[in-house]
């Protein structure tokens, strides 16, 4: 049973933050793999529109030299890409996407036993997979806005306001708001990689976008961030020209949520039933949209968050205490001390040697 930690927990998360200055005082040195490039539409639109001071892989170096780690930048579409990565002792993931967070690098990362911060292959594969998702948190008793599934042909039109998406990729990318039955068509091709893709078409739900980060901490207790409530202006929904900002014109408003006990309660309760449920560990964040009767809807899962020195997971981050680097720290931590697979897998004829993890350690 996971030991979930809140803003009430003030003493344990401070003992958890010292724990981990004073592992990161005994590993100077450690090699950190930061893998970021433009492998993703998603990644790829960062990589050309977002100025440099506002990438996560900019606030990422940052942090890694606070450490005082031996790190280096791997971009995946380089030919020397896994040979470079035998040469550190764990990756640090800014990809996100197809081939970044769907659990695709994770098996790689596995079979050659690549110590890796975040979820693994399973749990990432199906937060990636939205329509997936949304199964998962139907089973899971989570609610979530009414939904279906476009394969081609005609689409039904229920006269109400819907939610187009593509199943995989994050920040709104391929995303629309469609009003009505004439822009369906545009929609649907807009989200479609082609003819045969599924679509996710899901009810409008107006309301305040939330989200909850989760972080593990030494000794695989959880810290549940406060819910951050996002104010957009200028915008129908906060789509990804609104999440990139890259002309930096201020269109989004970050703030905590003020919730009631109950409705903090329930929005948390369901943030720790997914972390639970589809087995996440490391770092994830949930998102919500909560309406004007305070009904609550859980729109996806996160499992690499953003992590640039403004995102929603370093924001929630600073309100319960821990500055980037802390967080940062955390991530290296659980996947250093995660215990390893014992399955007889071969050393790659790449790896001088094979990493291990070390020994788990208590707060």
């Amino acid at each position: 049973m996971t030991l979930f930690l809140d803003t009430s927990s003030g003493r344990t998360v401070q003992q958890a933050t010292q724990a981990l200055r004073d592992w990161q005082q005994d590993r100077q040195g450690i090699g950190v793999a930061l893998l970021y490039g433009p492998v993703s539409l998603e990644d790829r639109l960062y990589h050309s529109k977002c100025p440099v001071e506002q990438r996560s892989v900019t606030a990422l170096s940052g942090a890694l030299e606070e450490i005082g780690a031996r790190w280096k930048v791997l971009d995946p579409c380089e030919p020397t890409f896994i040979p470079e990565l035998a040469r550190y002792d764990v990756a640090l993931s800014n990809l996100h996407g197809p081939f970044g967070e769907d659990g695709r690098l994770q098996g790689l990362l596995d079979y050659i036993r690549m110590p890796y911060c975040g979820s693994g292959v399973a749990a990432s594969a199906v937060a990636a997979d939205k329509i997936l998702c949304k199964r998962v948190m139907e089973s899971l008793g989570v609610p979530t806005p009414g939904w279906w599934v476009w394969s081609g042909g005609p689409a039904d039109w229920t006269g109400t306001p819907v939610m187009v998406k593509p199943p995989f990729g994050g920040s709104s990318v391929g995303m629309s708001l469609v009003r009505d039955q004439a822009a369906l068509p545009l929609a649907l091709a807009d989200a479609a990689r082609d003819e045969r893709d599924p679509v996710l078409i899901e009810d409008y739900v107006p309301g305040i976008p939330l989200t909850v980060g989760l972080l593990e901490l030494p000794g695989g207790a959880v810290l549940v961030h406060p819910p951050l409530a996002t104010d957009v202006a200028d915008a129908d929904f906060y789509d990804a020209d609104t999440k990139l900002d890259a002309d930096s014109r201020g269109a989004v408003t970050v703030r905590a949520a003020d919730l009631k006990p109950a409705l903090l309660a329930e929005i948390t309760g369901y943030a720790k039933t997914m972390w639970d449920g589809m087995a996440l560990r490391g770092s994830a964040r949930v998102d919500f949209i909560l309406t004007e009767t305070d009904q609550v809807h859980a729109l996806e899962v996160n499992t690499t968050p953003g992590m640039s020195r403004d995102s929603n997971f370093a924001v929630g981050g600073a309100m319960v205490g821990l500055t980037h680097t802390d967080i940062v720290l955390a991530m290296l931590h659980e996947a250093l001390t995660r215990p390893p697979y014992d399955v007889p897998l071969p050393t790659p004829a790449f790896a001088g040697s094979t990493p291990t993890r070390e020994a788990a350690v208590s707060p």
